[in-house]
């Protein structure tokens, strides 16, 4: 969907600005619609904070109902029957579309004893969570009571809202909804950055298959042309990052053994700020590397 200018929105009617942001909290275009009467906004950021105000001074049962209207995560009925098209590309995003057999039953047995224990669906801003980090935050939120999971599910809300209006709307200001991985790879065998090395991070899992996140090739300067993950929250959970680095030492004529001692090098972490910035770096020669966590 084409982003809006924040100046448009400022200008259109109020049901057209209502329509254009009618699902940025699912299925309660009344939050717009109170945002729309303290028109105009500087920038996104006092209108997010406009909706949540609309949503922080909703009646009790109404708040209910913003959460009663979510859908349930990895629900095959459901998904089905048709979610809106911003829950299913954000469910997608974490792969809960193709789930393994595991990570399906995992999925219906939480659902099932937390709607069974709330009343209510279980939400979680999924974009900013791996399918692993998920099913230990269910378990985690699991035995609390229903006020505090309530507050927890509207706090939860409110994420996934600031993601879609940070998609959809164009302005000078920008909410902080993004993280970034990154990396560097320095040869300290000949105290240069390490040109054309072959990288790919994979995100891993428990219960079904690991998934390719990016491949590149580091730059002129031992980089990546482009951060391993930017322009979106960095999902919660473990990671492998594998540096192909015997290929680059046998180009450069460095006498290596036979097979060389090192050839593909795993560097296993992981993630526990999305909207953060974790550096990975590798320092390394044909015979040692090391490596730390940056930022």
């Amino acid at each position: 969907m084409p982003q809006k200018a924040l100046s448009d929105l400022n200008a259109c009617s109020k049901d057209d600005f209502v329509a254009a942001l009618s699902n940025i909290f699912e299925h309660s275009p009344w939050i717009a619609e109170q945002a729309a009467s303290v028109r105009p906004f500087a920038g996104i950021k006092p209108l997010f904070e406009a909706m949540k105000v609309a949503v922080d001074r909703a009646a009790p049962e109404l708040r209910l109902a913003l959460i009663k209207g979510h859908p349930d995560l990895a629900n095959k009925t459901q998904r089905a029957a048709g979610l809106t098209s911003e829950s299913s590309a954000e469910q997608d995003s974490v792969g809960l579309d193709r789930l393994s057999d595991a990570e399906y039953e995992a999925f219906e047995r939480v659902n099932n004893a937390y709607r069974a224990k709330f009343g209510f669906p279980y939400i979680v801003c999924v974009r900013r969570h791996t399918r692993d980090s998920i099913l230990r935050d269910f378990e985690r939120r699991l035995p609390n009571d229903a006020t505090t999971e309530a507050q927890n599910s509207i706090e939860e809300i409110c994420r996934i809202a600031a993601l879609r209006l940070d998609q959809l709307v164009a302005s000078d200001d920008r909410l902080e909804v993004h993280g970034r991985l990154s990396t560097h790879v320095l040869d300290t065998h000949s105290g240069r950055p390490a040109v054309g090395i072959a990288l790919e991070l994979v995100e891993l899992s428990n219960l079904g298959a690991n998934r390719v996140v990016t491949r590149a090739i580091t730059n002129a300067d031992g980089r990546t042309d482009q951060p391993l993950i930017h322009g979106r929250p960095v999902p919660i959970g473990r990671y492998e990052l594998t540096f192909t680095v015997g290929n680059y030492f046998a180009e450069r004529k460095v006498p290596l053994s036979d097979p060389p001692f090192l050839d593909s090098i795993p560097l296993r972490f992981a993630v526990s700020d999305p909207e953060g910035h974790l550096h990975v770096p590798l320092l390394v020669t044909p015979w040692s590397y090391a490596t730390y966590r940056g930022s």
